[in-house]
């Protein structure tokens, strides 16, 4: 099994940014947790600040891995181009969201790329990543 993990802007601040919102652990130390972990799975990650880039490794990846997790960031609340990315591609994906948008500012309570996902997690920390790739191997 292949999964995709794809995170878009500041979430390489993970563990520095904000940690009152996003923790204190680091996105990296995670990831290798659950390459640990899920040692039978191939686990691959991919962070970009830049729309286009997620874009492109939506499509790079899209037809031939298992699962995609994606954390837009900001994206998630703006852009139609990544959500027609995930709707045309066949591999499924789940929004993962670190906090939960429906408790912060009312402008992130919408998810334009969310209704062409799996499913959304929001508001489980960094476990939403782990949750997410728990729902590939149901």
């Amino acid at each position: 099994m292949k999964i995709q993990i794809i995170n878009g802007p500041n979430l390489n601040l993970l563990g520095l940014r904000e940690p009152s919102i996003y923790g204190s652990e680091s996105i990296d130390s995670f990831i290798e947790q659950l390459k640990t972990q899920y040692s039978i799975i191939e686990i691959d990650y991919y962070q970009s600040n830049v729309e286009g880039e997620l874009i492109n490794k939506l499509h790079e990846v899209g037809f031939n891995y298992d699962g995609i997790i994606l954390n837009a960031g900001g994206y998630t609340h703006t852009s139609v181009a990544i959500a027609d990315a995930i709707a045309a591609i066949k591999t499924p994906v789940v929004e993962v969201h670190v906090s939960n948008i429906y408790a912060r500012e009312e402008y992130r309570h919408v998810s334009l790329t969310g209704k062409n996902c799996k499913g959304v997690l929001t508001g489980f920390g960094l476990n939403g990543y782990r949750l997410a790739l728990e729902s590939f191997l149901k």
